[in-house]
């Protein structure tokens, strides 16, 4: 579930990205919970079930295994989606460090979704068509080369899906999705393959 916390009126004067940024960056939001800016307003989103957390522990360990030096993978990162407005704060970015590193920091502003090379995103109950349209929609959007969706609650069943090549118009021209235990593979510069099986549902 989601709750919003800045509505669209309040927003809209002056500059509304400003505002919402500004308020975001200086939001105090409980240990655990996150904040994100969709559609005009920010809204918290609460923490995740301990099976969220499984999965997101296991994909880690295994991009971790070849994964290049001057990469890096962030949790609770927020990512600015340009084209649209729209700041998130996926489960799993892989970005440059060298980026991570350069930012400022005390501006606690959230690095350009363009510079990510992968983002992963797993569903809760209260956020999965979220993950499956609104945000496959933003990645693609921003040029977010490899958009990993893990989907606990596809009505086809648990699903892992990893959408590449983004298009400008809010779509990637493949997709290839495997049902939890079957393995899926990473292409470079992952190089590397997800073991489904091991995920808890």
């Amino acid at each position: 579930m989601t709750a919003a916390m800045v509505e669209n009126d309040q927003a809209s004067e002056g500059r509304p990205w400003d505002y919402l940024l500004q308020t975001w960056r200086e939001l105090d939001v409980p240990e655990g919970w996150r904040a994100e800016i969709d559609e005009g307003q920010i809204v918290s989103v609460p923490p995740p079930h301990a099976h969220h957390n499984g999965i997101a522990a296991k994909v880690q360990r295994r991009l971790y295994k070849d994964l290049p030096d001057e990469l890096e993978i962030y949790r609770t990162l927020g990512v600015h989606v340009a084209p649209l407005g729209k700041l998130y704060v996926p489960d799993l970015v892989v970005m440059p460090s060298e980026l991570i590193d350069a930012a400022d920091p005390e501006a606690a502003d959230p690095m350009d979704a363009a510079d990510a090379l992968l983002v992963v995103e797993i569903t809760s109950k209260g956020n999965a068509r979220d993950d499956r349209t609104k945000k496959y929609r933003a990645y693609a959007r921003a040029g977010v080369p490899m958009y990993l969706l893990i989907d606990r609650f596809d009505t086809r069943g648990a699903m892992a899906t990893l959408f590449t090549e983004p298009n400008e118009d809010g779509t990637y021209k493949h997709s290839d999705p495997v049902p939890f235990g079957k393995p899926l593979t990473l292409p470079e510069p992952f190089g590397t393959t997800l073991l489904t099986d091991e995920f808890p549902v």
